[in-house]
């Protein structure tokens, strides 16, 4: 990789980690750990349906099934999220706001759009950078693969 390549890369890290400690301390002001809010923004945002399964949660936010037992006895007892059997297999459990929960979320993901929203060109512009920084490094790897043309004999 080259020097701007890495430039680029460490540039983008920290845009990106600028968003997520914003992230981060919206959270925490509003009494809710990051985990918290992520599975808030994990449950509200399963494709399909505004409830998930204990697995599917733990899946979204790529933590064991026991810890997000753990997460979600933790946001019930704050009445951020509730449990609802299924309907069809009792011994399943879902998991979905309540309308506490709803109204943090709201608050802290429109919070968080607009941070995304002033960070944007930014992260376009060194996104672009990587994205030509690879183009420019592939090709100079293709090169050096491809062994030169000769010149033809001339007779």
């Amino acid at each position: 990789m080259s020097k701007a390549e890495y430039e680029a890369l460490a540039a983008f890290r920290y845009t990106l980690r600028q968003f997520l400690r914003g992230s981060e301390q919206r959270a925490q002001e509003a009494g809710l750990t990051i985990q918290q809010y992520l599975a808030l923004l994990a449950i509200k945002g399963f494709p399909g349906r505004d409830y998930v399964t204990i697995g599917e949660l733990a899946e979204r936010l790529q933590i064991r099934h026991h810890s997000a037992v753990g997460l979600v006895d933790r946001l019930v007892a704050q009445d951020l999220a509730a449990r609802k059997p299924a309907e069809t297999d009792r011994r399943q459990v879902f998991v979905a706001l309540t309308p506490r929960g709803e109204e943090i979320l709201e608050k802290l993901a429109t919070a968080n759009r607009r941070q995304l929203r002033r960070l944007e060109p930014q992260l376009n512009l060194l996104a672009e950078c990587l994205a030509v920084e690879e183009d420019v490094a592939s090709s100079a790897r293709e090169a050096v693969r491809k062994p030169a043309a000769r010149p033809a004999k001339s007779a």
